[in-house]
């Protein structure tokens, strides 16, 4: 049984309208989005009743927004052509091969790949893939439920920092989940491969050559001799005590002074 809240009961479609404008803040985001989709009843002079409004808002969620247009539009656009296919067919096969075949594989295309990563699950089972001893997410659930799959995309963006991946390289939880920028997903996802590749623990399931190795520290210990040797060098940011010198140049005749 649908229950109809007790301010919309009798109430016109512009009546809803003005009351959601007027109480913005306190008026359910569903009631004032649905009033908004339903403006082309005003013509009609027909009643708004509740289960108009929930099948109009029915799948409305946070990624739920209209068209971009001019700058908004142009800076969207610019993002999206970063989005490398290429680079897609090879992280849809890394994955696959680390996580098992348990994981499926997406549709082609940027949407199938955030369709296919959208509620956190798949990105879960890859990076505790990764790790040999202890699995940093414990509980992967996959859930309809918006606020679930982002805390999921968030344990796994936790669990890559933790595993490595640099700040500069992790993209944010709206780039996926809303598809702002899922080139910021390829790069992390390529970071995190790269990683692997470079740590060679064993865990690395797939082509090494899909992935560049990250350049590793090569640290050296000197010896206290070699140290106090050291001291005694002139560096050539300090110059040279050796080669030309302007001993014997001429510069002309002297002024003379009389």
């Amino acid at each position: 049984m649908v229950v109809e809240p007790a301010f919309l009961r009798g109430r016109s479609l512009r009546s809803i309208y003005k009351h959601s404008v007027k109480h913005l803040y306190s008026t359910p985001h569903a009631v004032l989005v649905a009033s908004r989709k339903l403006t082309y009843s005003f013509t009609q002079k027909r009643k708004l009743k509740w289960p108009d409004i929930k099948m109009a808002t029915k799948g409305v969620g946070m990624a739920n927004k209209g068209p971009s247009f001019g700058l908004s539009r142009a800076v969207q656009d610019k993002i999206d052509s970063k989005y490398d296919p290429e680079l897609e067919q090879i992280l849809v096969e890394w994955i696959s091969r680390q996580c098992g075949s348990g994981v499926g594989k997406p549709e082609a295309g940027k949407m199938g790949f955030q369709a296919w990563l959208k509620d956190g699950c798949v990105l879960s089972e890859l990076i505790n893939s990764l790790f040999t001893g202890e699995k940093p997410v414990k509980k992967i659930q996959s859930s309809s439920m918006a606020f679930k799959q982002m805390e999921q995309i968030s344990q796994f963006l936790n669990a890559a920092e933790k595993y490595g991946v640099t700040k500069t390289d992790m993209f944010q939880t709206v780039d996926l989940w809303e598809a702002k920028d899922l080139a910021a997903v390829q790069r992390t996802l390529s970071a995190l491969g790269s990683l692997a590749v470079t740590k060679d623990e064993g865990t690395y399931n797939g082509d090494p050559n899909w992935f560049f190795k990250k350049s590793q520290e090569n640290k050296r210990d000197f010896s206290e001799d070699q140290l106090k040797a050291g001291k005694n060098v002139i560096g050539l940011q300090m110059g040279t005590n050796k080669g030309a010198s302007q001993e014997g140049m001429s510069y002309g005749r002297a002024r003379q002074i009389l």
